[in-house]
Parts: C-alpha cells; structure tokens; sequence
C-alpha cells in the first residue's frame, strides 16, 4: 500500500502531509510539518512487526535548522545521534507531538484488549526525547482511546479504513 495522507491542524495553524508505504517489510513515511513558526521534516521506518527501528527529524525555525537521528536496536534501546537514551528504553514507538501520524503503529497492533505502551516522545519543535506512559483502547470499528497515562489527557480517535487517524479531537483531522 503507498498512501498520501495530509492533515490540518484543530488547535492552531499547522499542516502536516506525509507519503506511507506499508508493505511486508513494515511502515515507510517521509513527510513535513509546517507551523506557523517552524518546519519539521521526517523520515519513519519500522519493522514487519510495526515497532519503531528509526526516525530522523530536522526542525528550521527562527534559532537555525537542528536534527536528530533516533533508532531502536533489537533489545529495545535507543539512540539519539549515536547517544544513548535510557530514559526511553524499551519503548517500542516514537509519539511525535503534533502529528497524528505516529499513533498508527500503536493502533494498527491493537487487538481486542487494552493495551499499555511506552513511547519515546518527541517535543516539536525542540525534538527534546521524554518518556510517555499511554494506553490505547479499543472503543469501537475505527476508534481507539488514546489515554496518556502520565497526564490522564484522553482523545477518541477516528481512524480510517487503513488504520492511519482520520480526526484527532482537538488536534488534527484530515484534508
């Protein structure tokens, strides 16, 4: 499947478009996110399994251009530029603020049950890492939960027949 998606922001002006190849292989996503004070570009890759093996990013906003190169080995740890980040080990996602894109990968591995993760979160435009305890529930065909488990923040989430978010409640919805 090779997919052009593109979303509109609720909360303020921002537009994110990405193109998605999903295939045995796993999940490819290159893509950009506009606000109105910054662009990020991103390039995603899993694996067959939908886990997380790397995400570059690359922020140019009014400081200059930054970038980050995160990957997950095999064991679960995980890298920033080459650095370790054990505040994040054994996460098996990334969660990109502002970008509805990266809640695919927990939704599309969701079964009937409830199911808790730990996510390296990405701050934009900063793309300082943090730990983020979120759960993800099953609520009906095409919605899932997402429940932030270290803020009790919680969205239902229109997803589309493919599983990518179709409306995020407050942050994005798609164009």
């Amino acid at each position: 499947m090779r997919l052009f998606l593109a979303w509109r922001g609720l909360d303020e002006w921002r537009t994110e478009a990405c193109t998605v190849e999903r295939d045995d292989q796993g999940l490819r996503a290159v893509g950009v996110q506009v606000g109105t004070k910054y662009q990020l570009d991103y390039g995603l890759e899993t694996g067959p399994d939908l886990v997380t093996r790397r995400l570059v990013l690359t922020v140019r906003d009014a400081a200059g251009q930054r970038g980050v190169l995160l990957e997950r080995s095999e064991d679960g740890a995980w890298t920033g530029n080459d650095e370790p980040l054990p505040h994040v080990e054994g996460a098996l996602d990334v969660d990109l603020a502002l970008s509805p894109l990266t809640n695919y990968m927990p939704a599309a591995r969701l079964g009937s049950e409830p199911a808790d993760h730990v996510m390296a979160w990405i701050d934009v435009p900063s793309l300082e890492v943090s730990r983020s305890g979120q759960r993800y529930e099953p609520i009906g065909p095409r919605r899932v939960r997402y429940v932030g488990l270290d803020d009790g923040f919680t969205a239902d989430l229109d997803l589309d027949a493919d599983g990518f978010v179709a409306h995020y409640p407050g942050l994005a919805a798609r164009v």
